[in-house]
């Protein structure tokens, strides 16, 4: 397993780090089973492990709460704060009220005094991101958490959150995680070059592009919208959309790529995202030990730049096949009052 530093914390994190979102009641509802992939990746040389309050409605931090039991020392730890917890106000977003409540729910449900990198899951335009830097900032000096980053935050957020945090004299962001793939590489436009300009640590997420690059999809084939992710998200794979049609046209020419030097599609995908200069660590999340098993086997793999050259050649640096799952929407594009003038004035100068 090869180790990088985490940014600018000093931190040294494995490059493919275990994510958590499928252990519990979303993905594999069985601890026991949940637990022995956690201590396989563990005896792999994974020392990274991230989860958020939100998977499984808090089942996922419980279950990884278990498995750290007597290992807790030898892993970084990373967990996330902004989606809602139940019903009602006030039981989400980024306000300090929410942060310093989640936060020792967290500690709580993961059985330990301290959490390694404390995330904040999306933007929140309710609440001022000097509020936000101010309670993690305060939390770092307490001891609960030992660093704190973003994910899935655009450029331009993140640049603000460093001018306010250098004005205020707040902590910072440190790290970044962001959605990256082979099919999703609009990050490389400038995400991850303000990253670096900011000596941000990168970990990202959904490599294998929400299932579509592991092998399992193909052209011509079927897909059952039954089961799995395609069940939880039918219009992702629907294969009348346009969308799906062209994600499974890049697949087909990346499963000759992967075939011409070896390796299996998923073993491919889980290896881009490392090559780019900008990115610490991958977050692989796999759901059963056979998918942790082929994930790993990605880890070990370095991309020559002959191979690199010709997943350019298919998906250019910088542009999206298709809008990646799960990325955050500013409300200037979906509040119409943000982007449409009212009736009445759009007729003046």
């Amino acid at each position: 397993m090869r180790y990088r530093t985490l940014g600018g914390t000093g931190i040294e994190v494995s490059a493919h780090c275990l994510g958590t979102m499928m252990f519990g009641a979303v993905g594999n509802p069985d601890h026991d089973d949940s637990v022995r992939i956690i201590h396989a990746a563990l005896d792999a040389g994974i020392n990274f492990v991230d989860t958020a309050d939100m998977y499984s409605s808090g089942e996922s931090e419980i279950i990884v709460g278990k498995a750290l039991k007597g290992r807790r020392d030898d892993v970084v730890l990373a967990t996330k704060v902004h989606f809602p917890m139940g019903e009602g106000p006030n039981r989400g977003g980024n306000s300090r009220r929410w942060i310093v409540k989640e936060v020792e729910e967290s500690l709580r449900r993961l059985g330990t005094d301290w959490i390694d990198l404390y995330q904040i899951h999306r933007p929140d335009h309710t609440t001022d991101i000097e509020e936000t830097l101010s309670a993690l900032t305060d939390l770092v000096r307490q001891g609960k958490i030992r660093a704190f980053g973003c994910s899935t935050f655009p450029a331009e957020e993140i640049v603000e959150s460093h001018v306010i945090a250098e004005r205020r004299g707040l902590g910072r962001f440190r790290t970044e995680q962001p959605p990256y793939s082979i099919l999703a590489r609009g990050i490389e436009k400038s995400v991850l070059p303000v990253c670096r300009r900011y000596g941000m640590g990168v970990l990202t997420w959904s490599p294998l592009a929400s299932g579509f690059l592991t092998g399992r999809y193909r052209k011509g084939g079927t897909i059952d919208l039954s089961t799995g992710r395609a069940a939880l998200h039918p219009h992702r794979f629907d294969p009348s959309s346009p969308l799906t049609a062209a994600k499974l046209e890049v697949v087909e020419r990346l499963v000759a790529v992967a075939e011409s030097i070896g390796t299996t599609l998923p073993e491919l995908a889980a290896a881009f995202p490392i090559a780019h200069p900008a990115v610490a660590s991958v977050i692989i999340g796999p759901r059963t030990m056979d998918q942790l098993e082929s994930l790993l086997k990605g880890a070990s793999l370095t991309l020559d730049d002959e191979t690199l050259d010709r997943i350019d050649a298919i998906v250019p640096p910088g542009t999206d096949v298709y809008p990646p799952d799960g990325v955050w929407t500013p409300p200037s594009l979906t509040e119409l009052p943000l982007r449409r003038r009212p009736v009445g004035e759009r007729s003046g100068a």
